[in-house]
């Protein structure tokens, strides 16, 4: 039976094996002078130094335009970076949610005023955005957002509450999917995309604190917030086709599988080079399943490279590669016991780290459930 998926090879050009050692460089550099230490969630660490360094070097919005502060690169050059990046465990938060998806949605349907205004100040590593999609007492039902924009004086006037909205409290806009349409049997019809000024009167940020005790998810409620109507992205009514667009950018990139690797690399210095048969089998497993998850993700670069939208194939990464990374530290601390090397304080606390943040691998970017339902329609099965 034939399916709707796609995963071509995609072989690097030579280009971008050459950046790839300039990335190399660069961390050793940034690790020899002490300036952070590796960490084992690409989504919890951050420091805006490290993004203003990123953008000095051009590797923030690489594949934008030059007008608007971009290096005009390839996807394929821009996807060896990043994984260079997560790979190294380094603390790229700041400006990952701009330079994946609000900068592109922006390019993609953005008037040319918010493109000037706010791509330059992203690819500088000066600009931050955050995600406003998610609701309280929605759970993943994304079309059933509750936010109402409603027509005020030159904009919108904006009431309602986000939830989960990552890092909020450190940025300075985030594009927010609100209802200025009623409420049909289409629930897709009405939903607009509308950049909000996280400071901007009425509005308050509310931290969750996770598991280990940190604060990176945010409630964000809004309180007759008023919004320009120059802030309004593409066209009213139309935000969930622009909200679905962004899921190829957020669901397939090697952070869908890069999450746990301090924790696999600490495990394979443990291993050593003759490691129990039975450590040697998992690890060779572990190491499968990442090289398989590596070409499907590459696959998809080269997708956007075409100009393609592969949402299906973004969702079965995102699925298969969230599987994977949870499933890390779980193995992790059994062979760890088996293991006859000595326990490093750096393995230790990636294992740490990772076992406390894994609950939300799974979540972030679409829950399993919601990713099997897109991929069981893609198959014709729903």
């Amino acid at each position: 039976m034939s399916t709707p998926f796609r995963f071509d090879p995609i072989e690097l050009p030579a280009e971008c094996e050459a950046l790839r050692q300039e990335v190399r460089a660069f961390i050793a550099d940034e690790l020899g002078a002490g300036r952070w230490v590796p960490n084992s969630d690409f989504g919890s660490h951050r420091a805006a130094d490290f993004s203003r360094r990123l953008g000095a070097r051009g590797w923030i919005g690489m594949t934008w335009p030059k007008r608007y502060g971009g290096a005009e690169r390839s996807f394929l050059e821009r996807y060896t970076v990043t994984e260079e990046l997560l790979a190294a465990g380094a603390p790229v938060g700041c400006h990952w949610i701009a330079d994946r998806q609000s900068g592109p949605l922006l390019l993609r349907y953005g008037s040319d005023a918010q493109r000037e205004q706010f791509l330059p100040g992203i690819t500088r590593g000066e600009i931050f955005f955050a995600i406003g999609m998610s609701e309280p007492d929605s759970g993943s039902d994304l079309a059933s957002i509750r936010t109402r924009a409603t027509p005020a004086c030159g904009g919108y006037e904006v009431t309602g509450a986000k939830v989960w909205t990552s890092y909020a409290h450190e940025s300075h806009y985030a594009i927010t999917l609100v209802r200025t349409g009623p409420a049909e049997a289409d629930r897709h019809r009405g939903l607009t995309q509308l950049i909000l000024d996280l400071t901007a009167p009425g509005v308050t940020i509310r931290p969750i604190h996770n598991l280990a005790g940190e604060h990176d998810f945010n409630e964000i409620v809004l309180d007759r917030v008023f919004v320009p109507s120059g802030m309004l992205v593409g066209q009213e009514g139309e935000g969930w086709r622009q909200v679905t667009s962004e899921l190829a950018f957020e669901r397939s990139g090697p952070e869908r599988f890069l999450s746990s690797h301090q924790v696999l690399c600490g495990l394979v210095g443990r291993a050593g080079a003759n490691p129990e048969p039975a450590q040697g089998e998992a690890l060779g497993r572990m190491a499968a399943r990442l090289w398989t998850l590596r070409q499907m993700s590459l696959s998809v670069a080269g997708m956007l490279q075409a100009g393609e939208s592969p949402n299906l194939e973004a969702a079965l990464v995102k699925d298969l590669g969230g599987a994977y990374e949870r499933g890390i530290p779980e193995r992790a601390r059994e062979l760890a016991r088996r293991s006859r090397g000595a326990a490093t304080d750096r393995f230790e606390a990636a294992l740490a780290e990772a076992i406390l943040h894994a609950p939300s691998w799974t979540l972030r970017g679409g829950t399993r459930e919601i990713l099997r339902g897109i991929i069981a329609r893609g198959l014709g099965l729903r």
